[in-house]
């Protein structure tokens, strides 16, 4: 049971906090290992009454500087993650320009193997498709045996390899051959998708994994003297807020300038650059190494969490599906296979009762991800159709997959204004913005999104001198292709509410042992929604794309109306969920030399 410390003494404070069951790590250099039961309070900390949890305003903790430079690391990664494939479209559907032998286009259309739209759509999307599987495996590794940092040093290596096959894909003895040039490009993509995708499910987890607080405590504000609540869910919001913008900077820096390097010199300069600023990923990792707060690896549970999730499903289980559902939803579902309701308990059952509690917030977590592919579908149009669309129309001397930069150039803007203004003051309203409420929000502003896309198709189908074969046409449709900024602009407002809170979600309803696995679990969604993708491909061509469009636009609407009824109940439960007591259940003992951690 929590110990709730209302108006009291620093001593009683103190008193209190040698009963927690949580324990603060040591504010001094010390060997530990994050594990067991969580931490103990810090003297004098004072915690939230229920009353208050409900009525006092919420703010977010300080966010150790070792966070940043983890978040630069993943700047560096994503830099040359877009960097690369932001030039995929045109390296594989545009044919070689004339005279040209490295695919610049110069004035003209940049292109080097001329597989045409199909087969760029197709490949763009296994490539989301493979990124995005490859995390299971990843956060399997890191769980069981690695641990998070070695995993990535891993992973790294597995991505520069497929970096180095794709820059020799590109060299200009080799893009004579388009069916050459092809077969090497297609291996070094699943060789970078190994690495991206163990890098992707441990970095989350080890950057939010720095901040170490769990539990909500007030601060007084010296200048006007109120009482706050700090609040760790708003401290992990925050850090993955800029998380994502480190992200979109790496993204936007890497992708201007990897066009205008296929542009004017060639592909093989617009993989070769985004290489190099990969190699600055270990050597940072490796300078802060004795400065991280890790999680060892202690042996994957998932098996173990599989085990109890069926043997809480036999006596609930029914053929019937909306039977099934609602017997899952039942109040004793998970009540009545905590280990201490069980007389003979089984042999694998080495757990308590804490760690169930924790079993039954991710697989809660795990069915709100259940909905974002439905959201990925939206979201994957920016990367292949509409850069396509934008081919269509006049470009003014400005390439065609630069566009698409106006979507993390506008993350780049909100996430602070968000962050420092309209979180603040929708806190000070006293309205509270669950995940919950902020995916559901992301959904309706994707839907709007694919709107305007399907109003720019549909019209640039009216006014190409092609009409509804503009794709092929040799003149662009009279229309202006920054229109495209009211697409890009609601897909990147989208992402603040939706992809961003689902790295906070992953991360805040996992156990201790199990973050990466439920990480890569969301991640897998992005899978999901480019295989959904990939059956839509024979909509991503002309005459079909503003059908493609629109048939989006529907299913992210209702889609997110859906999710939103469907999970109305838990949104209730988000504070009781957050401050579950940790289990001090692992798996089994860390494996190895327990890691230093430093102030």
């Amino acid at each position: 049971m929590s110990i709730l410390i209302t108006k009291e003494s620093p001593r009683m404070a103190h008193h209190a906090s040698n009963q927690s069951i949580e324990k603060q790590p040591l504010r001094k250099k010390a060997s530990t290992v994050v594990s067991n039961a969580a931490s103990s309070v810090n003297q004098g900390r004072e915690y939230p009454t229920t009353e208050e949890l409900n009525t006092l305003r919420r703010i977010s903790g300080t966010v150790p500087w070792v966070a940043y430079a983890i978040a630069f690391v993943e700047l560096c990664e994503r830099f040359s993650y877009y960097g690369t494939t932001v030039v995929f479209t045109n390296f594989i559907q545009q044919p070689l320009p004339p005279g040209s032998s490295t695919g610049a286009g110069y004035s003209g259309q940049s292109g080097a193997l001329g597989q045409g739209q199909r087969a760029s759509t197709g490949l763009n999307t296994f490539n989301t498709f493979w990124c995005y599987l490859t995390p299971i495996l990843g956060a399997w590794i890191a769980d069981e045996f690695l641990g998070r940092l070695k995993t990535i040093y891993l992973s790294i290596a597995f991505a520069m390899t497929g970096h180095v096959i794709l820059i020799v894909s590109a060299l200009p003895p080799v893009i004579k051959s388009p069916e050459s040039a092809l077969v090497c490009f297609s291996v070094g993509l699943i060789i970078f998708g190994i690495g991206v995708g163990g890098f992707k499910s441990n970095i989350a987890p080890l950057i939010a994994e720095q901040h170490r607080d769990t539990r909500p405590y007030i601060t007084v504000d010296p200048q006007t003297g109120e009482r706050l609540i700090v609040d760790p869910a708003q401290t992990i919001m925050r850090i993955f807020l800029y998380f994502y913008f480190m992200i979109n900077v790496g993204a936007l820096v890497g992708s201007i300038a990897m066009v205008y390097a296929e542009k004017y010199v060639g592909f093989w300069l617009s993989f070769l650059l985004p290489t190099t600023m990969f190699a600055f990923c270990p050597v940072v990792l490796f300078v802060c190494r004795h400065r991280y707060n890790l999680t060892p690896p202690t042996g994957s549970v998932v098996g173990k969490a599989f085990r109890l999730w069926t043997f809480a499903m036999k006596p609930h289980w029914s053929w019937d599906p909306i039977k099934l559902v609602r017997n899952c939803r039942a109040p004793g579902f998970w009540e009545n296979v905590k280990p201490s309701k069980i007389h003979n308990k089984p042999g694998w059952m080495t757990f308590d009762d804490k760690w169930v509690d924790e079993v039954r917030r991710a697989v809660k977590a795990c069915g709100v991800f259940l909905w974002y592919p439905i959201y990925w579908l939206a979201y994957g149009q920016m990367t292949s159709n509409l850069t396509s669309q934008a081919a269509t129309m006049e470009l003014h001397g400005v390439p065609n997959d630069i566009i698409n930069n106006l979507d993390p150039l506008a993350l780049i803007l909100f996430i602070p204004i968000m962050d420092q203004f309209i979180y603040p003051a929708i806190r000070k309203l006293g309205f509270n913005f669950t995940p919950i409420k902020k995916i559901y929000v992301g959904y309706m502003v994707a839907s709007m999104s694919m709107i305007a896309a399907t109003v720019t198709q549909h019209y640039i189908y009216i006014l190409s001198p092609c009409h509804n074969r503009a794709s092929t046409c040799d003149s662009p449709a009279p229309i202006n292709v920054w229109v495209q900024t009211v697409p890009y602009v609601l897909i990147a407002c989208s992402e603040i509410f939706t992809s961003i809170t689902g790295y906070e979600y992953a991360y805040t309803k996992a156990p201790k042992n199990m973050k990466s696995i439920v990480q890569s679990l969301y991640l897998f969604t992005n899978a999901i929604s480019a295989a959904i993708q990939q059956a839509l491909t024979a909509l991503s061509a002309d005459p079909l794309l503003k059908w493609n469009y629109g048939f989006v636009a529907v299913l992210a609407f209702f889609g997110g109306n859906f999710f939103f009824y469907t999970h109305y109940a838990l949104d209730k439960e988000e504070d009781a969920l957050n401050q579950l007591e940790a289990s001090s259940y692992l798996g089994r003992q860390p494996r190895g030399k327990r890691m230093d951690v430093e102030k």
